[in-house]
């Protein structure tokens, strides 16, 4: 009996060491993963901020850029806060972490949403036709970017450096994040007005002289032309784009000409850096998501540019059959 008391008490004993070893490699395991999850969540966050202060710099200080240059950057600004977002969308969820990556993926969708509308809207902003429009368009965006900085601030940041710290992860606290400067002037068209008058070869409130004008001329699909109430088949394991040829019907030369596809509650964007007066250019653009199959109605549009007094030949609306 006392041979066998003896077993059963080292036996007992060994799986109690097996136990507390099995949780401290999964209390290990744990915390790396919120490490890991805090990383990388800092370094999308340091690239956010990267992104916002040349952004809000270059509407400072736009020096020599020309309006097409400029509105290269600006949407080279918003390609990286979309990407970011995807980011975002992308990480897991450990521990305790599903509540503040839920409303940090709201703040990035707010933010991407805000810089995607400022970009659409920039190169009227530039010009005189519908300038005003636009200037409290982007005003309004930067409420958007403002929202998203709150809830990064007051929501984010707090819950996930909370529980960091309840798991005894004191060094990984992730950074401040705020878009737009402090202050509230950019919430003012007015002053969303004057730095946009400081670009060189925007109208600044001067009449746009001269023809301006596009054309939707040409859109494929997977290379197969599309045409206004004939449906199109389009295979999607091939993976979707749809290029779409415009063409400058105007005696000026147009540039940052935003063109966009709508599918199935999607909206995807490209942007033609310029167009000379008469010439033809085209933008591809891959449908991303990926489209459901069935029979689905795509709108293609084309934005007109500063001048353009009639825009009837800038959107066709196409069925297509993604199979």
């Amino acid at each position: 009996m006392l041979r066998r008391g003896l077993a059963l008490g080292a036996a007992l004993v060994v799986l109690i060491v097996i136990v507390l070893g099995v949780k401290g490699c999964l209390d290990a395991r744990a915390n790396r993963e919120l490490s890991d999850y805090a990383r990388n969540v800092t370094q999308i966050v340091e690239e956010t901020q990267q992104t916002s202060e040349a952004f809000f710099e270059r509407l400072e200080e736009p020096g020599d850029l020309s309006a097409s240059d400029f509105v290269d950057a600006v949407e080279a600004d918003r390609s990286a806060v979309d990407n970011q977002a995807a980011r975002i969308d992308g990480l897991g969820t450990p521990g305790d972490m599903s509540q503040p990556q839920s409303t940090l993926e709201l703040v990035y969708r707010l933010r991407s949403k805000a810089m995607n509308a400022i970009a659409s809207n920039l190169s009227k902003a530039l010009g005189d036709a519908g300038a005003e429009k636009a200037n409290e368009a982007i005003a309004r965006q930067m409420q958007t970017l403002v929202a998203s900085d709150v809830l990064y601030e007051q929501i984010v940041r707090p819950e996930i450096n909370t529980v960091l710290t309840d798991n005894g992860i004191d060094d990984s606290d992730v950074p401040k994040s705020t878009f737009v400067p402090e202050g509230t002037k950019w919430l003012d068209p007015a002053t969303v007005e004057s730095a946009l008058a400081g670009v060189t070869g925007s109208s600044g409130g001067a009449p746009t002289t001269g023809v301006h004008g596009l054309g939707l001329v040409i859109a494929t699909i997977n290379g197969n032309e599309l045409a206004e109430g004939v449906p199109v088949s389009a295979a999607v394991a091939e993976g979707v784009e749809v290029e779409v040829q415009v063409q400058n019907q105007g005696d000026s030369e147009e540039s940052g000409i935003n063109v966009s596809v709508e599918y199935q509650g999607n909206t995807v964007k490209g942007t033609i850096a310029k167009i000379d007066a008469g010439e033809t250019e085209s933008v591809t653009i891959p449908l991303t998501p990926t489209p459901k199959q069935g029979t689905t109605e795509l709108t293609v549009k084309v934005d007109t540019v500063p001048g353009e007094q009639v825009s009837e030949n800038n959107e066709a609306t196409y069925s297509v059959v993604f199979e």
